[in-house]
């Protein structure tokens, strides 16, 4: 007799490490393990990855989770790829050697391209086709770049000798030793190659790219099996069944499953996402629209508001600073002091998001004094996060005429209590921390467990969430909308800094 399933295996790929966690049949975490790897910064505004090392420390981390966790291939019921979006990978298909660094999803270098695009009248087309704005973040002018700068790329391409892909795309191929070459409809939504109103690759704004089709991945559905793991390090037999953003993954991970719910995922960046349903709701204060998921050939749509900076903000002040010695540290050190003491940080380290959409934008500290410390820093870093997400939520609920009950949170900042705090006065509106705040690599596992049977269905995994903390507001909309406006007031002195890109 084969093993009974006992577990969904996520591999969480994400900017600045690798983890993987096997979840059991009620959502909880059974093994778990992770991984950072190296940031590459070529020149100021260029952010890159080695794809092989993106690779290396995914395959391991997934084989320790499942010894932690004390599994066998035969009770892994399936695998799920979640993955930093946009990151642009390419590489040899005879190989499967990348031909250059992965371009990150906060690398600037394609901003002028995209500037020539909207100057070219390029702007609304993509827009109405993809649901993005024109900006270096996404994937296709990283591509493009690409095929322009590395030597005989573009002419390897067309005849068809090469394959792109966001960091799913790469992963699934790794996985499956070549035999899938595919990206589900979440990352492709990201590309500005994807037309999300005939779900397929655009063939006009490949033409304006100047992208040829033979580079591109599969487009599947987010749920459903595309192939096995054949690779070496891992069990042999796996079934590669589910893919999605980190963001769309999370969405599905809170069960915020109806049209209306809304998460917030405090990671490298912050990201905020309403689920709109099954058509696609356009943005009038530039945020995303964008592909939730694809399962059992229903599609389902979101609203987006993306901050670049702000776990990697708590990062910085560790690692370039200097200022705390790990991450957690910030929290105790934030607290030391009841307020900023009038200090603003605007961490646009690489450009700002939405609603600003300005690449040219650099970080500012401003409002020092001489009084002004360390703790002062921290607790403004803090602030910062809380600041772009309550932006972010000020649009959208502007954008889809519905105002939130309630916040969804998740990622590991999330774990600062006195963040979700400021976060709560900011909005007006409950912050609802999960008891599994591994949001992201949950979705991936439902994703890939509701296509092999594991789960049931969406209302079976939406009555495995649970609360862990609710984070009441404290503060009089009066003072939350003061301190907002002060904010605006710094962001603007951070706005069109830098002339280099």
């Amino acid at each position: 007799m084969p093993p009974v399933t006992k577990a969904v295996l996520a591999l969480d790929q994400g900017t600045t490490s690798s983890r993987a966690i096997a979840f059991g049949r009620d959502g909880r975490v059974l093994g778990v393990a992770q991984q950072e790897f190296r940031q590459i910064f070529p020149q100021p505004g260029w952010v890159e990855h080695d794809a092989g090392e993106i690779w290396r420390t995914q395959r391991d981390v997934a084989a320790q989770a499942l010894a932690k966790a004390g599994l066998s291939a035969g009770e892994v019921a399936a695998v799920g790829i979640t993955n930093q979006r946009e990151t642009t990978v390419v590489w040899d298909r005879k190989t499967g050697a990348p031909i250059a660094h992965a371009i990150v999803w906060q690398d600037r270098r394609t901003a002028a391209r995209c500037d020539t695009l909207r100057q070219a009248g390029h702007e609304a087309l993509f827009a109405e086709r993809t649901g993005l704005v024109l900006d270096a973040y996404f994937s296709g002018t990283k591509l493009a770049w690409i095929l322009d700068n590395v030597a005989g790329a573009r002419a390897r391409a067309e005849r068809g000798e090469l394959a792109f892909g966001t960091i799913d795309t790469w992963l699934a191929w790794k996985l499956s030793n070549g035999a899938a070459h595919v990206t589900d409809v979440s990352n492709a939504s990201r590309t500005l190659l994807f037309n999300i109103h005939t779900l397929d690759w655009d063939d006009e704004l490949l033409a304006i790219l100047d992208i040829p089709r033979a580079l591109l991945p599969r487009v599947v559905a987010s749920s459903g099996v595309v192939a096995t793991t054949e690779c070496e390090g891992l069990p042999r037999g796996m079934a590669i069944a589910g893919i999605a953003g980190d963001q769309q993954a999370a969405l599905f991970g809170q069960a915020c499953h109806r049209p209306g719910m809304a998460k917030n995922t405090y990671g490298t960046g912050c990201f905020l996402l309403m689920n709109t349903g099954e058509r696609p709701a356009r943005s009038s204060h530039r945020l995303l629209t964008t592909v939730a998921w694809k399962r059992q050939d229903k599609t389902q749509y979101a609203l987006e508001g993306s901050v670049f900076i702000a776990g990697a903000a708590i990062q910085w002040l560790r690692d370039g600073l200097g200022i705390i010695s790990s991450a957690p540290e910030i929290e105790s050190l934030a607290a030391s002091v009841p307020d900023a003491g009038g200090v603003f940080f605007v961490p646009a380290l690489a450009g700002l998001g939405a609603p600003y959409w300005d690449p040219r934008a650099r970080g500012a500290i401003v409002g020092l004094t001489r009084g002004a410390t360390r703790a002062h820093l921290a607790r403004a870093t803090l602030e910062a996060i809380a600041f772009q997400s309550a932006e972010l939520l000020e649009a959208m609920t502007a954008d889809a005429a519905i105002h939130l009950t309630e916040l969804r949170v998740d990622g590991g900042a999330t774990a600062s209590n006195l963040l979700m705090q400021m976060q709560a006065n900011l909005l007006g509106v409950p912050v609802v921390r999960p008891k599994v705040t591994e949001t992201t690599a949950l979705g991936a596992a439902y994703l890939a467990g509701l296509a092999t049977g594991f789960w049931r269905d969406e209302a079976e995994i939406a009555a495995l969430w649970e609360r862990d903390r609710v984070f009441e507001p404290a503060l009089s909309r009066d003072a939350a909308a003061t301190r907002l406006a002060e904010w605006k007031r710094a962001v603007e002195r951070a706005r069109d800094w830098s002339r280099d890109s």
